[in-house]
């Protein structure tokens, strides 16, 4: 399919989940989400996939856990409280190297909650809030297209890893309808006979093997442990430098720069061409990976140019953190925000941006 079509974006994610490789889709409805196993139900089986509604969000995660460690391409999907409850089941997924593509259609506010948009669940994806030492790689595109083209990919960047992917949106690019074109579809492995080449190291049964495949997070001796968790690390370290994404926009002789990501960044791109009409130099970097955050861009600014850096969330400030890490203190940090499912407007970053900027000067 190469002519753009008109989809809502929870039902673009699953189409481009199921064109990029998915054979398993595992879920439970919530919003605002639902539509993705709505979505889910009725293509996987006409489409040679498997469909599951689990009874629970913890069903879910572990139902996956078994097919991803058969080798199955599986893609889960759920919002903010549901990740919450996948916590534990992510942390042995890393531990035991099964890849899994996790989406969140993240909501507002802690607890339950709102249904409306928000970026809460920064720390969330970034830190992670299971047990021991891991890291997630985590994606968050900020218009549709670009998360088909994520998503597409998502399953292969899994399988080289051996680890989760998280795709973070949010409740408006899950409502929101806009024009995606959609790459071909591609077969990851030809049918279950083919898995064991594809993944020579999930469990499909000894039969004709010399050896059998043991996937385990348990390790008893805290040297075998060490070395494992070394292991993973290593591999983290690698994957810092390969998947690492970024995007800049008019930095480089920029007085403000924003940092946004995902809905934000589509306000803040409006922002910046208000603000440079008005004579004020504002640019923008666009953090695609959240992990493994982009440091990159922010060696560039200089401190004789940008008065001041600021990081625009949907939270109480949780990426910005990770921006004053990244400047270590040469540029003037600060945080325009929005919370409890409410999206700021355009005119009203500009108006608290130029604020901020007197008070630097």
């Amino acid at each position: 399919m190469t002519e753009k079509v008109l989809m809502k974006g929870n039902e673009a994610f699953c189409e481009a989940a199921i064109r990029g490789g998915c054979r398993f889709y595992v879920g439970y409805p919530i919003t605002p989400q639902s539509e993705i196993p709505e979505f889910m139900s009725h293509e996987m089986p006409k489409r040679g996939g498997t469909f599951i509604q689990a009874e629970s969000e913890l069903g879910s995660i572990n139902i996956a856990y078994g097919i991803g460690c058969a080798g199955g391409n599986v893609f889960v999907s759920s919002a903010s409280p549901g990740i919450a409850l996948m916590q534990e089941g992510l942390s042995f997924l890393c531990s035991a190297e099964v890849p899994v593509v996790l989406l969140n259609v993240s909501r507002s506010g802690p607890g339950i909650g709102g249904i409306q948009p928000a970026q809460a669940d920064y720390n969330q994806v970034t830190r992670g809030g299971g047990n021991g030492d891991y890291k997630i790689p985590v994606f968050a595109p900020s218009t549709m297209q670009e998360a088909v083209n994520i998503i597409y990919e998502s399953f292969e960047t899994a399988d080289k890893l051996r680890n989760p992917v998280i795709i973070l949106a949010d409740g408006m690019m899950g409502q929101m309808m806009e024009p995606v074109t959609f790459p071909e579809p591609k077969q990851l492995y030809k049918d279950e006979a083919d898995i064991p080449n594809y993944k020579p190291w999930a469990l499909t049964g000894s039969k004709g093997k010399s050896h059998r495949n043991v996937i385990k997070s348990y390790r008893a001796l805290p040297e075998d442990l060490e070395v494992h968790v070394n292991h993973l690390f290593e591999k983290y370290r690698k994957a810092e430098k390969d998947l690492v994404r970024y995007e800049t926009v008019n930095t480089k002789d920029a007085e403000i720069v924003f940092v946004a990501f995902g809905t934000m960044a589509r306000i803040v791109s409006e922002v910046i061409e208000v603000l440079n009409a008005e004579g004020i130099k504002a640019g923008m970097i666009r953090p695609i990976t959240l992990w493994p955050f982009p440091k990159a861009p922010f060696d560039e600014l200089s401190p004789d140019k940008t008065k001041v850096v600021i990081s625009t969330e949907l939270n109480m400030g949780q990426m910005i953190f990770d921006v004053q890490l990244s400047l270590n203190g040469r540029i003037p940090v600060r945080l325009i925000n929005r919370v409890g499912g409410i999206v700021p407007t355009t005119d009203e970053i500009v108006e608290r941006a130029k604020k901020i900027l007197g008070e630097i000067k």
